[in-house]
């Protein structure tokens, strides 16, 4: 199935808000427009690979998604490579106000599979569906399912003490 061009300007215009709503998702108001500007970027580059079997905004948010992800991934190796200590300077996906879980979801977050990070925030931030995550990633609704219990599975093995129970 062949899909029709991709007109960045129109789905920069029709859908610019709700990329940008996304990206507050991971990252602070004052970086989100230069991240804006850097999903749009990726947009015109990947055009091509949008298929038109879903509507394009599902197609945006999965780029974006991707994108604010590998973005927050280079942040970490770069912080590792700088042996720099300090504040966190993103703001990712986290909604508790505990302290100690907000850190340890930021370390998680971080560490897990790209595929997995991005199910986790279309399931437990966005709060799609496991049929609508298949859907947009192109796999079965069970194949999210069987990624979320080892979501969850990874989650409960990264809190539970050493030698212990979670």
């Amino acid at each position: 199935m062949s899909a029709a061009p991709l007109d960045i300007t129109e789905l920069y215009q029709r859908h610019g808000r709700a990329v940008l709503r996304r990206i507050r998702r991971f990252y602070s108001d004052e970086q989100a427009m230069d991240v804006l500007q850097e999903v749009f970027a990726r947009a015109v580059e990947k055009a091509d690979t949008y298929r038109g079997d879903a509507p394009p905004l599902h197609w945006l948010y999965g780029l974006t998604t991707r994108h604010c992800l590998a973005r927050l991934r280079d942040a970490k190796r770069r912080r590792e490579l700088l042996d720099e200590v300090g504040e966190i300077p993103w703001s990712c996906p986290i909604t508790t106000t505990d302290p100690e879980a907000s850190v340890f979801l930021r370390q998680l977050w971080r560490e897990i599979d790209p595929e997995l990070a991005q199910i986790g925030v279309h399931y437990y931030v966005d709060g799609m569906s496991q049929a609508d995550i298949g859907a947009l990633m192109g796999v079965s609704g069970r194949t999210i399912s069987n990624r979320i219990q080892s979501l969850q599975d990874l989650a409960r093995t990264a809190a539970s003490p050493v030698g212990g129970t979670p």
